[in-house]
């Protein structure tokens, strides 16, 4: 496996470790035989054996599609439609992938926020350049994704005439229902399909992702080989033999022993919206009943400059799991200076990476010193292989710590509680009742 785990800066004793074991093969084992709470939406387990190799052929097509006739791709969507192939993009083209545009074409993502000034910035920067559109909504009627497609289809068919713009639409929606299904079949664009059994937050390597994907210039059958990988590695039923399972209990027993907050830290800046993935992964499905740990992200050094004094030496609230990439896509080294005005002369003829690897070590130490348990996920390089190991890797840990825990990890009932109220003072349609309530709580 290019993923590797190592828990032995957890700060824990042999016996925790053997005393969690049978609850966590108990969930693989829940999870495997589709008997556990939410196990209608267990797709992802199998996906890399079983995806629809007809419509992934059609998602390598529209992908070179796209950028035979445009420059630009708007991906448009939230949460789980957009921050998937957003991380992967990034994860193997860096974050200046749009900037460097070494293969495919840039893609801006639309539809996970409610801005105009980062609406307006999109467009500015598609400028007078040939574009295409993927909106991505199971319904279609989801306000963010709602209101920006609006906005590109206008910008489509003003540039293009309506029948020129229905070929430059690309919808992924339910199969069969739906408003934006029922507006892609009655316009002629082409269409995706969100698997019914997949919940958001595990569909970026359905459809939903890989064609963003594929169009900015990822190789997608690498990605489903290396999710290929990882889905046969980690059915492995032996505890110290499956890092899935491992890092699922290594989360059990530090909420166990009193830890409130995961941070995941990575030392590359490519990993920055894997972290954003990261975060919903692991707060839409642990989140319940007053339970879970609450996840957020860093990107070391530089947070170790803001964040870092709590770390070493605030409340013990919390623990990491540092996510380290070995090899990185260029090497540098630190030239030379005589007059060593800057002290540094020391590290004269080391590449950054030695010098970013002594940092992560050094760190892992100091707050191991300090009271803060660190585990560590570390990663052969940066590429579409690696993605598709890795997303499968937290997929599968994810799914055993939620069962360990005792929540369904595949629904989100909490995520509606904002919407309704969104709707009601908007005044939608069906939520009159409540706008005048909510609207008085707001003046006192």
């Amino acid at each position: 496996m290019s993923v590797r785990f190592d828990y032995r800066n957890a700060g824990l004793r042999e016996h925790e470790v053997a005393y969690v074991r049978p609850l966590a093969e108990a969930a693989l084992c829940a999870i495997e035989d589709r008997c556990g709470p939410g196990h209608e939406m267990l797709g992802w387990l199998d996906l890399p054996r079983n995806y629809d190799k007809e419509e992934f052929a059609r998602i390598q097509a529209a992908a070179k599609r796209i950028q035979e006739q445009s420059e630009v791709l708007v991906a448009i969507g939230i949460g789980g439609s957009y921050l998937g192939a957003r991380a992967g993009l990034e994860f193997v083209k860096g974050p200046f992938g749009n900037q460097l545009r070494e293969k495919g074409v840039e893609v801006y993502f639309a539809g996970s926020n409610l801005s105009s000034d980062y609406l307006e910035d999109i467009l500015h920067i598609i400028g007078d350049r040939d574009f295409s559109v993927n909106v991505i909504s199971k319904s279609g009627t989801t306000t963010e994704p709602a209101v920006a497609f609006r906005l590109f289809k206008e910008k489509l068919e003003t540039k293009y005439g309506k029948e020129g713009a229905k070929s430059r639409i690309y919808a992924t929606t339910d199969k069969a229902k739906g408003a934006l299904r029922g507006l892609a079949e009655a316009e002629g664009y082409e269409t995706f399909v969100v698997p019914d059994d997949i919940g958001g937050r595990f569909s970026c390597l359905s459809a939903v992702g890989l064609l963003p994907m594929a169009a900015g210039g990822m190789d997608i059958e690498q990605v489903m080989q290396g999710c290929l990988s990882a889905c046969s590695a980690y059915k492995n039923p032996s505890f110290l033999q499956n890092d899935a399972m491992l890092y699922a209990a290594m989360r059990y027993l530090m909420l166990m022993k009193g830890k409130q907050v995961e941070i995941l830290a990575s030392y590359e800046p490519a990993l920055t919206m894997f972290g954003e993935w990261y975060k919903q992964l692991m707060a839409e499905s642990e989140g319940k009943d007053g339970k879970g740990l609450f996840p957020v992200s860093a990107n070391f050094t530089t947070d170790l400059h803001s964040i870092g004094q709590f770390i070493q030496d605030g409340s013990r609230i919390l623990f990491e799991t540092v996510l380290w990439v070995e090899e990185t896509r260029h090497e540098l080294t630190v030239p030379h200076d005589p007059a060593n005005v800057d002290g540094l002369e020391f590290a004269a003829g080391l590449s950054i990476q030695e010098i970013n690897e002594k940092a992560m070590k050094g760190t892992l130490l100091a707050h191991v010193d300090g009271g803060t348990p660190n585990l560590v996920v570390t990663l052969d390089q940066l590429s579409d292989y690696t993605l598709g190991e890795l997303v499968y890797f937290f997929w599968k840990s994810l799914a055993i710590s939620g069962y360990m825990i005792g929540v369904n990890p595949f629904d989100q009932p909490g995520v509606e509680a904002y919407k309704k109220n969104m709707f009601a003072l908007l005044g939608k349609p069906g939520y009159e009742d409540a706008k005048s309530a909510l609207e008085a709580r707001l003046q006192k």
